[in-house]
């Protein structure tokens, strides 16, 4: 199927690019924020079992994982509010005209880093209305990483300046987040992006743990960001890109 924007770009629907990582129960999860492993269990209750290969009826799992730490998810300001706002009650739009871009973060002293000066290309658009960060190197490896205690990059609070001025309102980055990993519970970007306290930005998400295959080359995509409905600050996200033809 051929859709075609009210700007005449066409996109044809069958060219998705998935850019979720599955949930899954063994070691090709990954992992951060120190969380055990998902786990998925079949139900058992008063000699009933919920797996057909152990002489059940049906397969019928509890599933236990934590969104944050666990995969792709997406997020709202509800992540660092006092009160738990939900993703699913304040992301009430799927469809944004999106842009991929490729970085390769900087080593700054300990750390390494997504500078302003590596978001330049950016300003060759007016607005945009999310920003998709693929990080270099780009290996099938971050499908299955243990993030936890290994200092990931990070974006520096001072790109906000760019993100701002494009009016960037949906962030997804392949990283587990956009803070640096220990930093004493200062938050400063999500706060900065989300402008919490001071005027709150119920508008905007952050979707992490994402991965941008190769065939995905830098420039704009139409994206649909698909949100489980989980009356929650984050849910399990399924962000597909579309390119222009």
């Amino acid at each position: 199927m051929i859709l075609t924007t009210q700007e005449g770009k066409k996109i044809d629907l069958s060219k998705g690019v998935d850019l979720s990582i599955p949930l899954s129960n063994d070691n090709k999860n990954p992992l951060a924020w120190y969380v055990k492993p998902p786990r998925f269990e079949p139900v058992m209750e008063d000699g009933w079992i919920g797996s057909v290969k152990d002489g059940g009826a049906v397969n019928f799992r509890n599933i236990f994982f934590n969104p944050h730490g666990h995969g792709t998810h997406t997020e709202c300001l509800g992540h660092i509010t006092p009160e738990i706002y939900s993703i699913n009650e304040h992301l009430n739009q799927y469809f944004f005209q999106a842009v991929v871009i490729s970085i390769s973060p900087e080593v700054i002293e300990e750390d390494t880093v997504i500078t302003p000066k590596q978001l330049e290309s950016l300003k060759q658009y007016d607005s945009i209305e999310a920003l998709i960060i693929r990080t270099l190197p780009n290996t099938k490896e971050k499908k299955s990483r243990n993030y936890s205690a290994t200092n990931p990059p990070y974006i520096a609070i001072e790109c906000l300046e760019i993100i701002n001025t494009l009016n960037i309102k949906h962030l997804l980055i392949d990283l587990p987040s956009v803070d640096k990993e220990t930093d004493g519970g200062e938050l400063a970007f999500h706060h900065g992006f989300w402008e919490v306290p001071s005027s709150p930005r119920f508008d905007r998400t952050i979707t992490e743990m994402i991965f941008v295959p190769e065939e995905a080359k830098d420039g704009a995509y139409l994206l649909n960001l698909q949100v489980a409905p989980f009356e929650n600050d984050a849910a399990p996200s399924r962000p597909v890109i579309f390119p222009f033809i």
